[in-house]
């Protein structure tokens, strides 16, 4: 059955995406609305066209005029070429575009001989830019590396709907991850409702989930929906997964796949419409290894996995977080202008932190109630911490040595500027590998040194201090 011109220009138009469809001289036969939209032609004039005229001065559009012929069209039996690149448009205007190909089969009459698909990038790549230059990430804190590469990973997770296992140990932060990764995706108006799988026991983990309907139980006076259907068109954290019993991870497991739960009592199912992001502590490979995980379920939620570095992974990042907690303290205990004195801040940042950023708080807190004045001296400090510095060979100097200059809390420009400056240390001053390492682009890094220059002199002048 051959479908008309018209009938595929209504389906096309419908498409999110773009779509250029080619003959074989590689001139453009039909286009669709999105697409004369991204690539800012008029759709008319679009017709008769080569493709390559409509990228122009872009490496894809460079490429076709050279060699001759669609890049990115796969030869049969190849994959599909994908790129992405940045088109001006006609009226001065860019576009990050993503662009592949496929080829057509020739049927009766047929003259598309490819299509070219388009995809709008441009809201992507400013996310992503927006994660790579940050000393923070919605409620995480942190700019080392790892952590750098934590937020591109919320980033691209949080534009899809697939399930996601956010593993790493005790402490470090996944339900923040979690809560990120909801904010940032197209659920982020819908509800977040977390589940702390642990703390619920099996008899009522069950009807917590998936709800009762009246007189399920003895008790049961009233029907009451669950988790699930609370979170309906948003999304649901399953915290320590790896604690519920195999006889719940079944029914779990119909839910990732059937997208609907049935309520205790009752036995029709009721449709869902919720993102599942998991998180835990333990291994859940050797869980499953040992017969006390379902691995069918485990693949379901580890679609896309992310691992949470333990704070000892990123000790540079322990001042910019000791001073937040400290100031998220002192406000909670009414005392204003806390300060770290700088030998205490090289003892949290030798320490290994088993207990991660959540032992780091609660040692701040220890310190913040323990001390008299408006700075936290060493001896302030937990006892097993100062124990701990001891024993390395850092203590006895510090106990020692008079606390006269301090690290004082320092805002988001501060802390940019001495990691910027540490890594152009580590790469003699070159700009571009420091760009690189920093994660932004060198007219970023240049644009922040020009700035800091000039709040340099206007301090030495005496006119203002922006720092």
């Amino acid at each position: 059955m051959m479908i008309s011109d018209v009938m595929l220009d209504r389906f096309v138009d419908s498409l999110e995406e773009g779509v250029l469809f080619l003959d074989r001289k590689r001139f453009v036969v039909m286009a669709n609305q999105a697409a004369a939209q991204m690539v800012g032609w008029d759709r008319a004039a679009m017709i008769g066209q080569l493709c390559q005229h409509l990228f122009r001065e872009t490496a894809c559009g460079r490429a076709c005029e050279r060699r001759g012929h669609c890049v990115l069209a796969p030869f049969p039996g190849d994959d599909s070429h994908v790129r992405d690149l940045l088109l001006v448009r006609p009226d001065g205007s860019s576009v990050n575009l993503r662009m592949w190909a496929m080829l057509l089969p020739s049927a009766g009459g047929n003259h598309f001989h490819s299509a070219i698909i388009l995809r709008d990038r441009s809201h992507e790549v400013e996310l992503e830019e927006y994660a790579a230059e940050r000393l923070q990430f919605g409620g995480i804190v942190g700019h080392s590396p790892v952590m750098q590469k934590l937020y591109n990973q919320i980033v691209r997770a949080a534009k899809s709907d697939a399930s996601v296992l956010i593993t790493g140990e005790s402490g470090t932060g996944k339900e923040m991850v979690a809560r990120a990764l909801h904010e940032h995706s197209n659920r982020s108006k819908g509800p977040y409702v977390p589940v702390h799988c642990a703390a619920l026991p099996e008899h009522l983990l069950e009807s917590e989930l998936f709800g009762y309907a009246k007189g399920a139980f003895s008790g049961a006076l009233s029907a009451r929906i669950g988790r699930f259907e609370a979170a309906d068109g948003g999304t649901m954290l399953l915290d320590e997964i790896g604690e519920i019993p195999l006889a719940t991870q079944v029914k779990l497991l119909r839910v990732l796949q059937e997208r609907e739960i049935v309520r205790l009592g009752e036995n029709h199912p009721r449709p869902v419409d919720v993102r599942v992001i998991a998180a835990t502590h333990r291994n859940l490979v050797e869980m499953v290894r040992r017969g006390e995980f379902r691995e069918d379920l485990y693949y379901r939620l580890c679609v896309l996995p992310m691992q949470v570095p333990a704070l000892r992974e990123r000790k540079e990042d322990i001042s910019l977080i000791a001073t937040r907690l400290l100031n998220n303290l002192a406000d909670k205990y009414g005392r204003s202008q806390m300060e770290i004195a700088r030998e205490t801040l090289a003892i949290l940042e030798r320490h290994n932190w088993p207990g991660n950023v959540r032992q780091l708080f609660n040692a701040l807190e220890y310190a913040l109630v323990n001390s008299d004045g408006r700075e936290i001296l060493l001896g302030h400090l937990p006892p097993d911490i100062q124990q701990a510095a001891q024993s390395i060979g850092a203590g006895a100097g510090v106990l020692s040595s008079p606390m006269r200059s301090y690290y004082r809390p320092a805002g988001p420009a501060q802390h940019e500027m001495a990691r910027i400056e540490q890594v152009l240390a580590e790469t003699a001053g070159n700009k571009a590998e420091a760009a690189r390492r920093l994660g932004m682009s060198r007219t970023s890094l240049w644009k922040r040194l020009k700035g800091w220059r000039a709040a340099e002199c206007r301090d030495v002048d005496g006119t203002r201090s922006v720092l």
